[in-house]
């Protein structure tokens, strides 16, 4: 305490500071003894708050004066008061269309806040001024000039010097300016393209130095033709006529039909044949399969075996008697030279029989090109009508939606009366898929972890 003391006597009688704070504390009191034998006690319990203080008010008289108050002149902090100056009286002159206020307009409070309050420069940016390879180049700079000096030329100048100089005409979009208002207007989000768009193509390419990516014709096409919100027919109406409401019947009642269909094959499918059923002379037969029968096939065997020996015995007998003489094999290589001879010929004469059959051959190919033409009218159109329907996009198959219609009971006389049906959501999500946006899609089966336990507690225990 007395160093902290001795330390604010020190700062107090300092010349050149003045406190802006009333500092009034007491020094009385009873001084608490610690030990200061170590740096950890010290720093604990070493008091810096006059320090703190001070160094507090010096940037206080900084940030507002920008300097110590003790280093200004009088002049600039005190002023001779000598009245309210009277204000000379203007005749406000009006203007059209607007009436002038008594006061003045004031700034705003946000503002106000936003504005530099201190006196004190931002401090300088070293990083601002350094320049890469600074050393270097100034190195190069210097040599440069001594070299010019004594009259010396580089080779690099030689060689920049000794090219032909390129007469380049100067284009419109390379000399004029990015801020001049006569230039076209290019409007980057424009869905149209026109004339404007083209201009700007060498204003585009000069100011990022690539050209853009060509969009692909496919992305344009919509995976579907459908509308994204379908009007449903007219007997859906809550007051509908007759004949259409008939009709929406008649459209739900085939579809219902169309799923008992379904539903009765796959139990067809399903059903066990009554004749492939076991009966009791089908199992003893089973039973005694295998039992009887070993012996006579034993002996089938070994007569099977015989005969094919004798086979074998033969075949040997008559392969030494097949044996071919040299004039029966000149004869036979005789023959196929003739029958490829008679091939060849045969061939030529079709080939000259073709040039009498051009009118035929051109009318074939005619007929291949039309049948051709037909096949590829037919793929577009079945390529058109798959568009209004969904395509398979995962592994669920798409499932229509149940129509939504009341039965002529149940029809409601004006639109108080009318119930809700059905889901919005729904029938969103529906559209999505019919329309190949996203997949069809099932809700997720809830599936516990762990299994439940059932625990009695101690409580209803004590009742039971």
């Amino acid at each position: 305490m007395a160093a902290a003391r001795r330390l604010k006597r020190v700062v107090a009688s300092q010349p050149g500071f003045l406190n802006f704070k009333s500092s009034s504390e007491s020094l009385s009191g009873r001084r608490k003894r610690v030990n200061k034998n170590k740096k950890k006690s010290w720093n604990k319990h070493s008091d810096i708050n006059d320090v703190e203080e001070f160094l507090e008010d010096v940037r206080l008289q900084e940030r507002t004066t920008g300097g110590l108050l003790a280093e200004k002149s009088d002049d600039s902090l005190f002023f001779l008061d000598v009245g309210q100056p009277k204000r000379a009286e203007r005749k406000a002159e009006p203007i059209e269309g607007k009436k002038r206020k008594g006061k003045t307009p004031r700034p705003l409070r946000i503002d106000l806040i936003l504005q530099q309050d201190s006196l004190i420069p931002a401090p300088k940016d070293v990083l601002a001024y350094q320049q890469p390879n600074a050393k270097k180049l100034r190195r190069i700079s210097q040599k440069a000039e001594q070299l010019a000096a004594k009259g010396v030329v580089t080779r690099r100048q030689k060689r920049l010097l000794s090219r032909r100089p390129v007469t380049k005409e100067a284009k419109k979009s390379d000399t004029e300016a990015n801020n001049n208002p006569n230039r076209d207007y290019y409007d980057i989000w424009g869905q149209e393209q026109s004339t404007v768009k083209d201009s700007a193509e060498d204003w585009y390419l000069q100011q990022t130095g690539k050209k853009r990516v060509k969009r692909p014709e496919k992305l344009s096409d919509r995976p579907s033709v459908l509308p994204a919100v379908e009007v449903i027919a007219p007997g859906g109406s809550y007051n509908p006529d007759f004949f259409s409401h008939q009709a929406l019947l008649k459209e739900a009642h085939e579809v219902e039909v169309k799923k008992q269909k379904e539903e009765d094959k796959l139990e067809r499918q399903l059903a066990v044949n009554k004749d492939d059923t076991a009966t009791e002379e089908t199992v003893i037969r089973e039973q005694v399969e295998g039992l009887v029968e070993e012996e006579e096939e034993e002996e089938e065997d070994e007569e099977e075996a015989a005969h094919d020996e004798e086979d074998e015995d033969a075949e040997g007998g008559s392969s030494l008697a097949k044996k071919k003489t040299e004039r029966q094999r000149k004869r036979e290589k005789a023959d196929k030279i003739k029958e490829l001879r008679r091939l060849d010929s045969k061939r030529q004469m079709d080939h000259r029989q073709q040039l009498f059959q051009l009118r035929s051959i051109k009318a074939s190919i005619k007929q291949q090109e039309q049948s051709t033409e037909d096949k590829q009218k037919i793929r577009k159109a079945n390529q058109e009508a798959e568009k209004s329907q969904p395509r398979r996009l995962g592994k669920l198959k798409f499932q229509a939606q149940d129509l939504e219609v009341q039965l002529s009971d149940e029809l409601a006389g004006s639109l108080r009366q009318l119930k809700p049906e059905g889901s919005v959501l729904k029938d969103r999500f529906k559209s999505l898929q019919k329309r190949n946006l996203i997949e069809p899609r099932e809700r997720a089966k809830f599936k516990r972890r762990h299994k439940l336990k059932y625990v009695e507690k101690r409580a209803f225990r004590a009742i039971t």
